[in-house]
């Protein structure tokens, strides 16, 4: 059975995804201003921190980032080369590595963190009322929701 989206359903996902390219494209640029590294930097050492030392897998790292996997193995190359992660011989599986973030990556991770921040309230934040950034937010979880609306 084919089902066409209306035309509301087509704008608001064209604008999604305009949002989502602009959105980003400020982001990276206020990084790049501020001789910071790029955006996927962050969210890959973000994820490493939040995994508190014990270290992922790659492909766990692959479930938690929006990178491909081909891509996130050239990332882990990069970020080890700039001593920001290391990785490790995996106790459970010796054909594997565990990624760990570096004192260097978590001082990486902090100076990044107020250039992104400010971008994501200059960018976004200041353009909602706070009751238009909680009701996007609903908005979004509704769409996020795959296993709960068919």
């Amino acid at each position: 059975m084919s089902r066409k989206p209306s035309r509301q359903t087509r704008q608001a996902w064209i604008d999604l995804h305009r949002a989502h390219r602009l959105l980003l494209e400020r982001v990276e640029s206020a990084l790049k201003q501020a001789g910071l590294p790029p955006l996927d930097w962050y969210d890959v050492l973000l994820e490493l921190r939040r995994d508190d030392e014990s270290g992922l897998r790659q492909y766990q790292l692959g479930e938690r980032v929006l990178l491909s996997k081909h891509n996130l193995s050239r990332l882990i190359d990069r970020l080890e080369k700039n001593g920001l992660v290391r990785r490790e011989a995996c106790a459970e599986d010796g054909r594997g590595n565990l990624i760990r973030i570096t004192a260097a990556g978590e001082r990486t991770l902090e100076g990044m963190w107020p250039v992104y921040g400010d971008a994501i309230e200059s960018t976004f934040g200041a353009r909602l009322a706070r009751d238009e950034a909680v009701e996007l937010s609903r908005v979004l979880a509704k769409v996020l929701d795959q296993d709960g609306g068919d």
